[in-house]
């Protein structure tokens, strides 16, 4: 027989429990929004084969318009000036790039099929066109500047000798940098079903790895580029002004604000929207989810806005000078793809010429 003081007592202590479950419950399991991981982002399917399209014209454009810089240059009889060896090798830095686009184009419809050493090689690759192909633009830029500016030196400089050792170095400075692109990885994504292919740092020491080769790639890769570029360029606009030029200075000084234009147009964004992921990374900047998915947003679509600089500057640095014209029309002549036509040359003065075999 149950004593009734024991059933009270049991009575009593079961809602002091659930007061107790109730309470502990409310008040220690609140989930806070500002704790949690940012949901991925993602584009609409339809985005993303307009982003793929894309892709492949870069492909389309890039391949052929660097394959015939290439050509032309790497035809001719007479040993290259150092602008035209800085050409050639920036048409071969862009065709890297190119080469590493299907890969990506496929990748951002179906995801990462090719396998993890694919994933590290065409890594690799896009990190080494990436960088060579801007430090060459600097060469180039640091070359006018001598032979405008400073034409003595420049001629008494043997140049030739030099610009072999600047493309050695470049192409030794691009590998070294590019190989961070070992830690890039073939690896399915929590937040995703379909494989990528990215960098992956081990936890503790991601922070660190991820700051360096940011600062790597926002120094060597844009800011002393820039520094470098501006200054050159604008000081040989500056002695162009004072030179009898006529319809030829013009056109070097046209080519000349195309060339920082574009670089500016296709590589400020980029870098704007990976500084701001870097200062939100390392906590520089606090973030809201809205916030970082933007950022990240703007990562995607800035990067193919760079790419697109691998297939414009054939057009700007080779296309549309009268130099390369009239070899390229050489070539399709002696291919019997265009006729012969007489070709007249005025002569010159000796800064003149100087301006127009590296310019035009």
């Amino acid at each position: 027989m149950t004593d009734p003081n024991t059933s009270s007592f049991v009575i009593d202590f079961g809602a002091i429990y659930e007061e107790l479950n109730f309470t502990y419950n409310y008040t220690e399991f609140i989930i806070d929004p500002e704790t949690q991981p940012c949901n991925p982002f993602s584009f609409p399917d339809g985005v993303m084969i307009v982003i793929s399209i894309f892709y492949i014209l870069i492909f389309l454009l890039a391949i052929p318009g660097n394959l015939v810089v290439g050509l032309v240059i790497g035809l001719s009889k007479q040993s290259l000036p150092p602008s035209d060896l800085y050409l050639l090798h920036l048409a071969v830095a862009d065709l890297l790039l190119a080469i590493t686009l299907p890969f990506w184009a496929t990748s951002v419809t179906k995801g990462w099929v090719f396998g993890d050493a694919v994933c590290k090689i065409v890594t690799i690759l896009q990190e080494l066109s990436f960088y060579s192909s801007i430090l060459f633009l600097t060469c180039i830029s640091m070359d006018r500047y001598m032979v405008i500016v400073r034409a003595m030196e420049a001629r008494k400089a043997n140049r030739q000798l030099v610009s072999w050792g600047v493309c050695a170095a470049v192409w030794t400075v691009g590998a070294l940098l590019s190989l961070p692109g070992l830690f890039s990885s073939s690896f399915s994504s929590q937040n995703s079903h379909q494989p990528v292919c990215a960098e992956l740092y081990d936890p503790s020491s991601a922070d660190v790895w991820r700051l360096a080769t940011r600062i790597l790639r926002h120094s060597l890769g844009f800011v002393i580029p820039l520094a470098i570029m501006l200054p050159c360029y604008g000081v040989t606009i500056k002695r162009l002004l004072h030179i009898r030029g006529g319809f030829q200075r013009q056109r070097a000084m046209r080519v000349i604000v195309f060339v920082v234009v574009a670089f500016l147009l296709c590589w400020t964004p980029y870098h704007i929207a990976v500084m701001t992921d870097t200062f939100f990374r390392t906590k520089i900047v606090p973030y809201q989810c809205p916030a970082r998915m933007a950022v990240d947003r703007a990562m995607f679509a800035t990067q193919s806005l760079g790419l697109l600089h691998s297939c414009v500057n054939p057009v700007l640095y080779a296309f549309v000078g009268a130099k390369f014209r009239n070899r390229l029309a050489q070539i399709m002549r002696k291919m019997g793809i265009a006729d012969r036509t007489s070709v007249s040359r005025s002569s010159r003065s000796s800064l003149s010429s100087e301006i127009t075999s590296t310019f035009l």
